[in-house]
């Protein structure tokens, strides 16, 4: 099984929208999307798992300095990578990155961001999964810097912290419970909830007794094995995870949390009670995130390669 998020995720200047758009390589690359589309679903079609990767990796690279794409680049013998550091080590995904970067380079040099690969990408596995077709602004333009400093909130941290941390990028309560409903498609480890479990000797009563006594069987195997965060429906995109946490049958500390505490408690409610609503939210909730600290106009630049930054920045 593959690893998914652990959590995901400047205020956001109303500036740094203005220049984001629909269809912004309508003239400039028009067969831009249709080009990360046809990458996404050949890697979809082989490993369904690609959307929960792609969903982290969006989360990551928004909540560490905003989405511009430095998540993506490769550590040096002079300096370390987002993506070597803490949570981000086990974000995956960027072969299919290349592997777009390199289509759009053959049809459009230098002309589409690998941010903005990024925001498409994820739109694309998102629907392919059953989840909400959206249309993406575009825009972006990729970061000159890679921040090392990466403190992102992870399985065990409070849902009165994780709600400051989502305030501080812009995002209400309600948003955050939508962008965590991205679990629907994800794993955990047992590292990451070995703890709340009967075997642990500190059981956690907020679990079901018959989750934690299949979960006490799984743990005990060799290799740090995984659980689907959503036991029912795997790898769609749906409200099926709000009906689990309901049930107390959230895999990770945080996600139970989410069912119990009374600022989140009527959204999970909410959303479980209506598919159609966490479908909307969801959309809504991942445009949004999608322009925290984006880079626009003449900022920053457009990457050749999405794993460094071009010669002379």
């Amino acid at each position: 099984m593959q690893k998914i998020s652990i959590l995901l995720f400047f205020f956001i200047l109303p500036l740094a929208f203005a220049d984001l758009q629909v269809g912004f390589y309508g003239s400039t690359c028009p067969k831009a999307e249709s080009i990360v589309k046809q990458a996404v679903q050949k890697r979809f079609n082989r490993d369904k798992s690609i959307t929960a990767a792609l969903l982290r990796m969006h989360f990551h690279d928004c909540f560490v300095k905003g989405c511009d794409a430095s998540l993506l680049i490769d550590s040096t013998n002079t300096s370390t990578g987002e993506k070597e550091t803490g949570a981000d080590a086990s974000v995956r995904g960027y072969d299919l990155i290349d592997e777009a970067k390199k289509s759009l380079e053959a049809a459009c040099p230098s002309t589409v961001s690998c941010a903005d690969i990024i925001a498409l990408a994820t739109r694309d596995t998102v629907a392919l999964s059953g989840g909400p077709k959206y249309n993406v602004p575009t825009g972006r333009r990729d970061g000159l810097v890679a921040n090392s400093d990466v403190d992102l909130p992870g399985p065990t941290t409070p849902v009165s912290q994780a709600r400051s941390i989502f305030a501080n990028k812009g995002l209400t309560t309600e948003e955050m419970v939508t962008l965590l409903g991205a679990h629907t498609v994800g794993v955990a480890h047992c590292g990451f909830f070995s703890g709340r479990l009967s075997s642990s000797g500190t059981p956690d009563p907020t679990m079901d007794p018959a989750l934690d006594a299949k979960l006490v069987k799984l743990c005990k195997s060799a290799g740090n094995p995984a659980a689907f965060l959503d036991q029912n429906t795997s790898f769609i995109v749906d409200n099926q995870f709000y009906k689990q946490i309901l049930l107390k049958r959230g895999i990770m500390q945080i996600d139970q949390q989410l069912a119990l505490d009374p600022s989140t408690k009527p959204f999970v409610s909410g959303f479980a009670a209506n598919g159609a609503k966490f479908q909307k939210s969801f959309a809504n909730a991942l445009i949004k995130m999608g322009k925290i600290g984006a880079l626009v106009g003449n900022q920053g630049e457009i990457r050749k390669n999405c794993r460094v930054f071009n010669k002379g920045s």
